[in-house]
């Protein structure tokens, strides 16, 4: 698809429909960044969580997800264009235009910022406004196509939300919140390079750097590797320091075990599928480790209380 083509194609409709805006929004990946920001306010406290801050916190951080991810679409509309994956997206398809996603992104962000700063707390908001800046701005805008080494550098963003919600019923950060934010931070290049070596052609198509394009199967087979080596190894660290018990000890080591085994299979195993297996895994990978923590946080309460 040249230029030209592309230009009318995003300037095409005045009328989107409530699914394009959805869309917009990626709420695949929105579910799973304020699943992860509502574990941060689970962990964060011993008992229940406040309400008001559970709400508005989940609300606030959501909204603001969801305006990174409709910034996302706007930055990257002519790689999406041409990369066959996100080619049906709406500012590809011009079922929405620039102009009608740049206001529905201002909306989102200011009502996001208001409920952070009315209804949660001033700290929330502000992390908050920082990670939408890093991942919308700095790495879709700029990050994204500097380096090979995108994902790694970009990461921190995405892997803030548990932070957010740490801060949201707290108004502190402390260790646990920030150990959470390392495991999804070094989680993040085996899962999101295993889905780059199955969409390499695509990459390529755009013009976006990433280490399969720029170095290589093999040589980002051997980086998923070692980046799920040391996943394991963080993902160890709860138990060390005591903010978990066995239950997630045991669970973290199978999970991780799987994992290993995803990444090294793709390394010895020509299998076509592999990446895209590994991909789809680390997405169950991601959620069970989250929910093993919990699980090992609410039982010793639930049975002292049952005992009690």
């Amino acid at each position: 698809m040249n230029t030209r083509l592309q230009e009318t194609t995003f300037m095409q409709s005045d009328q989107a429909g409530w699914w394009d805006y959805y869309e917009l929004g990626k709420p695949r990946i929105v579910m799973l960044i304020v699943f992860t920001a509502i574990v941060g306010m689970l962990l964060a406290v011993p008992g229940m969580v406040p309400l008001r801050q559970f709400i508005f916190g989940t609300i606030g951080i959501g909204l603001a997800a969801s305006c990174a991810s409709a910034i996302n679409h706007l930055l990257d509309r002519r790689a999406d264009a041409a990369m066959f994956r996100t080619r049906h997206r709406p500012l590809p398809q011009g079922h929405v235009t620039e102009r009608q996603v740049i206001i529905y992104a201002l909306m989102l962000g200011v009502s996001s910022m208001l409920v952070l700063l009315v209804f949660v707390n001033w700290l929330t908001a502000a992390l908050t406004f920082a990670s939408l800046i890093g991942y919308a701005i700095i790495y879709t805008g700029f990050l994204k196509r500097a380096s090979p080494q995108n994902i790694v550098i970009g990461g921190i963003a995405g892997a803030a939300p548990p932070v957010l919600g740490w801060a949201a019923v707290t108004n502190h950060v402390d260790a646990g919140a920030l150990l959470l934010c390392l495991i999804i931070f070094v989680w993040t290049p085996p899962h999101f390079w295993a889905l780059a070596i199955h969409r390499r052609e695509d990459y390529a198509k755009a013009g976006i750097p990433m280490l399969p394009v720029t170095h290589g199967v093999s040589y980002t087979v051997l980086h998923i590797i070692f980046y799920t080596i040391l996943l394991v190894a963080v993902s160890l660290l709860p138990y060390i320091i005591g903010m978990s018990g066995l239950l997630y000890l045991i669970g973290a080591l199978i999970l991780g075990g799987i994992f290993l085994a995803y990444a090294f299979a793709m390394r010895f195993n020509s299998d076509p599928s592999l990446p895209m297996r590994t991909f789809r895994y680390s997405i169950v990978y991601l959620t069970a480790i989250f929910i093993l923590l919990l699980a090992d946080h609410y039982v010793p309460l639930l049975m002292q209380s049952l005992s009690g």
